[in-house]
Order: structure tokens, then C-alpha cells, then sequence
């Protein structure tokens, strides 16, 4: 797989098989309740949003679990989760309602059109199946010039992480991202970060971030 021409061939179909093709909802029924990973890259995670982030929005935490990351100083009017597992959204304490929903199944997301502030989605994009369908829900979704904003490393459950994903190194991820924001349409100001907490000959996990805000078209 050549995931240095993306812009060549956008996204064929065999770039999201997986070693496990099972229906997502099996694979996450069981209750996860750990974090993926280290402190310091989920520190890395709550300063990012810190920074782009509006405060007292209406926010949507996509492939949610059972933390968000969010800091205290944003205090959100209202935070709603959409994720695989119930018991591990009841147990978030950063969520006031939750929405199981299977976006590898159905990309359409329950919301109204100019419904959120901003999304976020925490070390999950790598599990999108239908990445650019789901770039352009999360636009409709989006209030004019609300902010996507995806955080990721390198760590993943490989057996659910397509297969673009799993060819691609730490650089690469962040154009893969990029790409789906391209693909999608309707974002500008896209933008990327390492925001790792320390360089990676230090160890601890890495973090990246690639971020956009919907075009207001008026």
C-alpha cells in the first residue's frame, strides 16, 4: 500500500479492511474502562483543547468512552458523547447524555444540522471505516466555523485499525488525517501539531493532533 500518493488515489476501499471484519458492537461490548494512552500524552490532549476549543460551547465527543480529556477551565454548557458502550459513557464524568451509535455501520450521525460548537475525537480516528462520510457529518453537524478537532498516537487495538492506518508511520497519520478533511470538503483552516509532551528517545506515548473549522458560507 502506497500511502504516499493520497492525493493520486483518495481512498480507495481496501485501504479500510481490517483484520477483524466483525461487527464493531461485538469487539467493544465488553467494558474498557483504561486509558490508551500515558499521562502526559492525555495532559498533551487537555491543553490542545484548552487552546482551540471554544468555552461554554455545546460539544460532541465522537467514539466517546469513558473520559474526554476536557479541562475544567472550558466549561462546556452541555457535553455529548457518541461511542460503542453504554456502561462505559455512564461512567464518564465529563458527559451529560451519551448515544450509542455505530459509525463503521452508519456514518449518519442522530443530530440536527448546526447542532455543536465543536467535536472532538480522542485516538479513534484510526477506527473509521468510512472516515470521509463521517468528516462530512461531522460538518453538517457543526455550527458555521465550529472546530473538528482529532488527537492520536500510535497506539492502537490493531485487529480494528484499517489498513491505511497500520501501513503508515507517525507522519504519515497526520496526512491521512489531513487528507480526510480534503476529501470531505467544506473545512478550512486545517491544521497539524505534534503535541507530544517530550521527544520520543525519552519514551512516553506520542500525540498528534490535525484540526479544522467548518466554512461559513455566509
Amino acid at each position: 500500500m502506497d500511502v504516499e500518493s493520497l492525493t493520486d488515489d483518495p481512498f480507495p476501499p481496501h485501504y479500510f479492511a481490517r483484520i477483524d471484519e466483525a461487527v464493531d458492537g461485538e469487539f467493544y461490548a465488553f467494558p474498557r474502562k483504561l486509558v490508551h494512552v500515558d499521562d502526559e500524552a492525555i495532559a498533551a490532549i487537555g491543553r490542545l483543547y484548552e487552546r482551540v476549543l471554544p468555552a461554554g460551547g455545546r460539544l460532541l465527543d465522537l467514539m466517546s468512552s469513558w473520559r474526554s480529556h476536557l479541562p475544567a477551565v472550558l466549561r462546556p454548557d452541555r457535553v455529548i458523547g457518541l461511542g460503542l458502550n453504554a456502561e462505559e459513557m455512564e461512567d464518564n464524568p465529563q458527559l451529560d447524555e451519551h448515544v450509542v451509535h455505530d459509525l463503521n455501520r452508519d456514518e449518519s450521525l442522530p443530530f440536527s444540522d448546526n447542532d455543536f460548537d465543536c467535536v472532538m475525537c480522542a485516538v479513534s480516528v484510526q477506527y473509521m471505516v468510512h472516515p470521509v462520510r463521517t468528516f462530512r457529518e461531522v460538518n453538517r453537524v457543526l455550527r458555521p466555523e465550529g472546530v473538528f478537532v482529532l488527537t492520536f498516537s500510535n497506539r492502537c487495538f490493531p485487529e480494528k485499525a484499517v489498513a491505511l492506518w497500520r501501513a503508515a508511520n507517525d507522519g504519515q497519520h497526520i496526512e491521512i488525517v489531513r487528507g480526510y478533511f480534503e476529501e470531505a470538503g467544506g473545512w478550512i483552516d486545517i491544521t497539524a501539531a505534534n503535541c507530544s509532551p517530550r521527544p520520543a528517545v525519552f519514551g512516553g506515548d506520542p500525540m498528534f493532533a490535525v484540526w479544522a473549522s467548518k466554512y461559513a458560507t455566509d
